[in-house]
């Protein structure tokens, strides 16, 4: 019976062309053709719904999902539910001629369910610091606002390679970075967060776990022993359970104060405010190297 409602929604859309216009390969190698720039978006992640209006594509999302929080503008966009649980009636509801998805963090069977009632679904999927840019630029190629795009890609661009020439080269710095404490969860090597850490100059403790988020325990913290601890946590506000780790003061990281925050929008969004989160990533490293006992025949 639902299918049936999607179905009979879509029908009473205007027939498409034949022939599509603009063609993109999204980032898990699948063709998207669409007639024309698109018009009414549906955007499946926050960080997506934040891309489209850094490029000046806001106004054209129609729907959105849960957190979608930045700028402003973004709050007054109708929801469909959140990235793990879409409702996908009230996407179909909204008509979109483009769906953007996150192929990291939407349900795949959402993904093909929307697909399966002819709905144009772009999937993205941004692995290290670098994609950023490009992702930026393809959103400006099927929206139609290929100039602005380019030009936040550029500026984006230009940055990073500001802060990595100034950063990369620098002493390591082992690190944890704790997404949440209860469960203690982490990152591994493959997100884009410890993409950043590497060129802050950190090494993620953990990065040799496969997955992208990790559940820990504690015991393994304290044998791995990090110099610096990066909490994010739900907000602005720095986490109180930061301080938790007070009660291990053999650990290096508590014994020299390098317990540090970054505010997750900064650093967990893969937005051009990911490079915000970098630079006080990178100053958070730098300020536990200043913090290292001083070495013999050292002033």
């Amino acid at each position: 019976m639902r299918t049936f409602c999607l179905i009979a929604l879509l029908a009473a859309a205007p027939a498409a062309p034949a022939l599509a216009d603009i063609v993109v390969r999204d980032d898990s190698g699948q063709t998207v053709h669409l007639v024309q720039p698109a018009r009414r978006i549906v955007s499946l992640s926050p960080h997506i719904t934040e891309n489209l209006f850094a490029i000046g594509a806001g106004e054209r999302v129609v729907g959105t999902v849960d957190f979608s929080n930045y700028p402003e503008a973004a709050k007054a966009i109708p929801r469909v539910g959140g990235y793990e649980k879409v409702d996908l009636e009230a996407v179909a509801a909204l008509r979109p001629d483009l769906v953007i998805a996150w192929e990291s963090g939407n349900i795949a069977s959402h993904v093909a369910k929307l697909k399966a009632i002819g709905l144009p679904v772009l999937l993205t999927d941004s692995k290290r610091i670098e994609d950023v840019p490009a992702d930026l630029e393809r959103l400006g190629e099927v929206t139609g606002a290929h100039d602005r795009a380019r030009a936040v890609a550029a500026a984006f661009r230009d940055r990073l390679a500001a802060l990595r020439s100034r950063y990369s080269a620098r002493p390591r710095v082992a690190t944890f970075y704790e997404v949440w404490n209860q469960p203690l969860m982490t990152v591994g090597g493959g997100q884009i967060i410890s993409d950043a850490l590497h060129l802050c100059g950190g090494d993620n403790v953990f990065g040799g776990l496969r997955q992208m988020a990790a559940q820990v325990s504690v015991e393994a913290v304290l044998a791995v022993n990090p110099e610096a601890i990066v909490a994010s946590g739900m907000g602005d506000a720095r986490p109180e359970w930061l301080d938790d780790w007070r009660r291990w003061p053999a650990l290096t990281a508590v014994a020299r104060d390098n317990l540090f925050f970054v505010p997750p929008d900064h650093l967990q969004r893969n937005t051009p405010r990911i490079l915000d989160g970098i630079e006080r990533l990178c100053v958070h490293l730098e300020t536990a190297r200043m913090r290292r006992p001083a070495q013999p025949g050292t002033k």
